[in-house]
């Protein structure tokens, strides 16, 4: 005899996070493997721009974060690999530099002490949403976590190499996950790497489906109440959790080597 179908949605929904609270498995990767996986799950995922991007997280001391090498493709991101950098990129573990673009993460740690991952990619849709000068519209159940949390930076200020970049694109950002970079890209920040991952993944399929819905015709919006609801049920730690894992079982399959 069934006995939740006379349960009010509230009550529902308190159970179901319960529940995913319990059962849902943490992972055990370091944050150097989680970056790596990261690299490997963006490059599976349209994500992948030549040498264009940049992924970070927060290092084991203030004002320290990983990154990548310049001149490595995020398919050829391992765990070793990664550099230690300081705010002024200056390598203090590992080889090679930084990209220069880096400089801007520094900035966007130092306006959001709640953010520990930043993602920075060229996906094609996203690209191509940019040249537009539009905002993202999120107008799809799937797409709500992005809901009235992605931020949009009219001006394209010139590669963000300088300290004037990092100022503007922190400040564009305010207290949003994501912002939309027009004639340039995406910026996806996280309380993980888990979350900052699942973000940049969302971002581009939203652009994705918001091209494909212009070109049928207009965009409808969804109800504001109903996009915020929607947005705090599925951004909880547990849920971000589960899809990375997935998007890491999918790619170590092939990508098995990025963890070392």
């Amino acid at each position: 005899m069934a006995k939740t179908l006379a349960l009010p949605k509230e009550q529902l929904v308190k159970q179901a996070l319960t529940q995913m609270q319990n059962t849902l498995a943490d992972n055990t990767w370091t944050d150097r493997q989680k970056l790596a996986l990261t690299c490997r799950i963006l490059f599976e995922n349209g994500h992948d721009a030549g040498l264009a991007g940049q992924i970070t997280a927060r290092g084991p001391r203030p004002g320290t974060y990983w990154t990548q090498q310049l001149g490595l493709g995020f398919d050829e991101i391992t765990a070793s690999n990664l550099l230690l950098v300081n705010e002024d990129l200056e390598v203090l573990e590992g080889h090679g530099m930084a990209n220069p673009a880096n400089r801007f993460h520094s900035w966007v740690y130092r306006a959001r002490p709640d953010v520990n991952c930043i993602i920075h990619t060229h996906p094609t849709h996203i690209a191509a949403l940019s040249m537009l000068e539009v905002p993202l519209e999120i107008s799809h159940m799937d797409l709500c976590p992005l809901y009235d949390d992605c931020a949009f930076l009219e001006g394209w200020p010139g590669v963000p190499v300088g300290n004037e970049e990092g100022e503007l694109i922190a400040g564009a950002l305010g207290d949003k996950r994501a912002i939309l970079l027009s004639h340039h890209g995406q910026l996806s920040t996280g309380a993980t790497i888990e979350e900052a991952c699942v973000i940049a993944q969302l971002i581009e399929r939203a652009a994705k489906l918001q091209l494909l819905a212009m070109a049928a015709g207009t965009v409808k919006p969804i109800i504001p109440a109903l996009g915020r609801e929607a947005h705090d049920w599925v951004s909880k730690p547990k849920r971000h959790a589960a899809a990375f894992n997935y998007y890491a079982r999918q790619n170590l399959r092939q990508h098995a080597d990025c963890l070392n």
